[in-house]
């Protein structure tokens, strides 16, 4: 941590600068306190004369909107920015985003205090890097963001703090002509040949920081600094002094085929099959780190208290401008295949070599906050020609060995600190956001989605759909305010609409030939066709002698028989008065029913009551199982009675019915089941419910309990989904599982490598019950529904307008024969599955 310099800004939106933090090639990162809620922040400011270049302005907000969209777990939230600041300061035009201050000591500086870091580290270090790259490359995106002094160790896990080349840049620099120059720190062995950079890539750097985090050097070090490029390119990594247990898979990691690499999904799964923020509980720091980081956090308290900037100190004397003559590799703003590209010069980073690197200034913090890096050396390479146009650029078929040759002859006098060279364009043609890698000849890469069949958007000027079904699993029918929509699921293209079906739900095969809505005016029967109505049941038709029933609330179903609930409100006449007296006052009661109706034959089978909700809506109530002769459900909490819920004294109640009558069965308790808990049963007589941290079988109606699946704290399960012998599980500690349903033996279970949450993910299986989809705020995850294998994620984060409102609607699932649809807000991937 250091003074303020004269030249330093004083104030960032609502943020106050106190001190200096460190430099980075491309920005500046200052401790700031909140004015509002005095904490600390930290601020990240583009420098001066690399934000006035356009090319560079839009990659740092575009790196700052992929930090947006992947916080949670190991990524901090983003506090504000230039564009969301009511600041109306005369710095408006600085280029700058905040998060929140966490105590924390960069990988560099860890391996400086303490040296290699255990195994049992290196595994929760890799496993939330791993997580975290897992959910990027779900998107076909890369990340590139990996290096030393862009990961940070905390109490309670690793965290990323840089989301593309300009945060981990060893070097930038503005060049003639608008242009943007970054040095990276290190490249793979696909961009030493000229190739773009894909998901494969950032797991090559993975390698390379998990065995630089478990030996203190690179595992291609040796060798004179100018053989770099053909180290990475051709050479075997050195392993030998990385433990056993890891160098396996660091050697994948580090193949030279992108191909031969895992996936980040599969890397973070080895590493800690719990997820990191399970393996690091109790603790995961080596007592010297912990002490450091908790020292940093003291001292930054200190001075954010305080409350006054440090003093400042004098600008320092311009640096000399260095001789970094190197080439241009590509449009880090794409990631498109390019007719132009030339090749790069690299050198390994300090941090990652056995040789010693230029003496830095000790921190101020003690193994905290980082201090300004030393500066770098200068480089002075045998320059090589620089295409200026696409017309003149060399054919790659002919010039890339070329360059490669020119490249080592070249390198020389490349020293340590050395890297890649990407270049920006000042022009109109750079984009905003990573794109999907570039297709590949060879297998696809292991854990990226499969390509959607189609995607199919909601209009903007319509409203977001309000459900969603399958119809025969030929249409994806959409139901909203303004009525349904059909969507062909061959093609993807939208079908019919029908306005009459506002608000409805529960699209449903009527038969062969129609389809079933439930609206709030009534049911209707519409043509597959066109979408038109064929046939339309009013309220006052759907339940003889019932003429006000309310509208009603769909349960479930199965073949052609709904279940819904309804109410109708009654007057009950006072009693004539007795002599003397007045006469009092009628009455409004409410009477609730469940319904059985057929679709098909388009008439009720029964209705019997059940207790009335809150006010005169009919009350909600979930399908929980259906079985041969009968049929249980439980009355949604927020719809009890405040009677009944006196009555229950904090347990769920579950009713049976006949399924031929409706004559109620059983009202039963099971355990301490709590009203919201998950449950659901199957058709063998058992109720499978979330208790506390543990799901519990019971057998109806006894309520003996059958089995207990023992939790982890505080992550209690979902509801799960039944399927033959297994009963596949989840929990809020983003875990799928299988569980034999006799005898809760533990086929397999896995982590989503998704952030934590207060919800467990939905799961769905696929129509050939071979694949098992898991769902949930952030992403959706594959697995093989036999053994566990995770398959490959997906998340739609690259899509959003950086200024529009933020997308946080959940995923969702729909199964339909081999097509398996994602819907996110009003958007649909079609994705194929086993």
């Amino acid at each position: 941590m250091e003074a303020l310099r004269q030249d330093d800004p004083r104030r960032f939106g609502p943020y106050t600068v106190l001190a200096r933090l460190r430099g980075t090639a491309s920005s500046v990162q200052y401790l700031a306190r909140d004015t509002a809620s005095e904490d600390a922040v930290v601020i990240t400011a583009a420098r001066p004369e690399l934000a006035a270049l356009p090319a560079f302005r839009r990659r740092f907000q575009a790196e700052a909107r992929t930090a947006d969209r992947l916080t949670g777990g190991w990524v901090q939230p983003r506090l504000g920015g230039p564009d969301d600041s009511s600041d109306d300061s005369p710095d408006e035009e600085l280029l700058w985003t905040a998060s929140p201050y966490v105590p924390a000591l960069t990988l560099a500086e860890a391996i400086e205090l303490t040296g290699p870091l255990p195994e049992r580290v290196v595994r929760i270090l890799g496993a939330g890097l791993a997580e975290t790259l897992s959910r990027v490359h779900a998107t076909g995106a890369v990340l590139q963001g990996l290096a030393p002094r862009t990961v940070l160790l905390a109490e309670d896990g690793p965290r990323l703090t840089a989301f593309g080349p300009l945060g981990a840049a060893a070097d930038a620099e503005a060049r003639p002509g608008g242009q943007l120059s970054v040095r990276l720190g290190y490249l793979t062995p696909e961009q030493v040949e000229g190739e773009e950079p894909g998901p494969a890539s950032d797991l090559f750097v993975l390698g390379l920081l998990l065995a630089y985090a478990a030996t203190g050097t690179t595992p291609l070090a040796d060798g004179p600094a100018a053989e770099g490029a053909e180290r990475i390119a051709r050479t075997a990594p050195e392993l030998g002094a990385v433990p056993e247990e890891l160098r396996g898979l660091i050697a994948r990691c580090l193949e030279k085929d992108p191909a031969d690499r895992p996936s980040a999904g599969a890397v973070a799964a080895e590493l800690a099959l719990e997820g990191a923020a399970g393996l690091a509980k109790g603790g995961w720091l080596p007592e010297a780190l912990a002490a450091a980081v908790a020292e940093q956090g003291v001292r930054v308290r200190e001075t954010v208290t305080a409350g006054a900037p440090a003093d400042t100190v004098p600008a320092p004397a311009p640096a000399p401008v260095l001789d970094t003559r190197t080439t241009q590799l590509g449009d880090i703003g794409r990631h498109v295949p390019r007719t132009d590209r030339p090749t790069t010069q690299l050198s390994v980073p300090p941090e990652l070599t056995g040789r010693p690197a230029a003496p830095a200034p000790a921190p101020a913090l003690p193994g905290g906050v980082p201090a300004v890096p030393p500066p770098m050396v200068p480089v002075a390479p045998r320059p090589l020609p620089i295409p200026t146009n696409r017309a003149a650029a060399p054919s790659p078929a002919v010039d890339r060995r070329g360059l490669l040759i020119g490249l080592a002859a070249g390198a020389a006098g490349l020293v340590v600190g050395g890297g890649g060279v990407l270049a920006l364009g000042g022009g109109g043609g750079d984009t905003d956001d990573p794109k999907p890698a570039p297709s590949h000849s060879g297998p696809a890469v292991a854990g990226l989605p499969p390509q959607p069949r189609w995607v199919y958007t909601h209009p903007a000027a319509e409203p977001a759909p309000l459900t969603a079904a399958v119809w025969n699993e030929r249409l994806l029918v959409l139901t909203g305010k303004n009525g349904a929509t059909a969507v062909d699921l061959r093609t993807g293209h939208r079908a019919w609409q029908n306005t009459d079906a506002a608000d409805a739900e529960a699209a449903l095969p009527a038969g062969k030939d129609l389809c079933f809505v439930a609206a709030p005016t009534g049911f209707l029967w519409l043509s597959p066709k066109d979408g038109k109505t064929v046939h339309r049941a009013e309220h006052a038709a759907l339940s003889p002698g019932m003429p006000k029933l309310s509208a009603p609330e769909f349960v479930g179903a199965s073949g052609p028989v709904i279940w819904f609930t309804g109410s109708e409100t009654v007057t009950v006449k006072a009693p004539p008065p007795k002599k003397g007296k007045k006469r009092g006052k009628d009455r409004q009661v409410v009477k609730a029913y469940l319904f059985a109706y057929d679709i098909v034959r388009r008439e009720q089978l029964w209705r019997t009551p059940v207790p009335a909700g809150r006010g005169t809506a009919a009350p909600v109530h979930r399908l929980i199982a259906v079985r041969q002769d009968d049929l249980v459900v439980r009355q949604s909490p927020a719809t009890l009675a405040p009677g009944d819920v006196r009555a229950a004294k904090g347990k769920a109640v579950f009713r049976s019915f006949d399924r031929r009558t409706g004559k109620a069965l059983w009202s039963k308790q099971f355990g301490t089941v709590a009203p919201d808990a998950a449950a659901m049963g199957d058709d063998r007589g058992l109720l499978y419910a979330a208790v506390g941290d543990d799901l519990q079988a019971f057998e109806t109606p006894s309520g003996k309990p059958k089995w207990t699946l023992n939790g982890t704290g505080g992550t209690p399960y979902g509801t799960p989904v039944v399927t033959g012998t297994v009963l596949h599980t989840t929990n809020r500690n983003q875990e799928v599982g299988a569980v034999e349903r006799e005898t809760r033996r533990l086929r397999w279970r896995r982590s989503t490598e998704a952030a934590i949450s207060t919800a467990a993910p939905a799961v769905t299986l696929s129509t050939t019950g071979r694949t098992l989809l898991a769902a949930d705020g952030s992403q959706v995850t594959a697995f093989a529904a036999e053994d566990g294998r995770r398959l490959w994620k997906f998340q739609d984060i690259g899509a959003q307008d950086p200024k529009g409102p933020t997308v946080t609607a959940p995923y969702r699932v729909l199964a339909a024969g081999r097509t398996a649809v994602v819907q996110r807000d009003r958007i649909f991937y079609a994705f194929p599955v086993a």
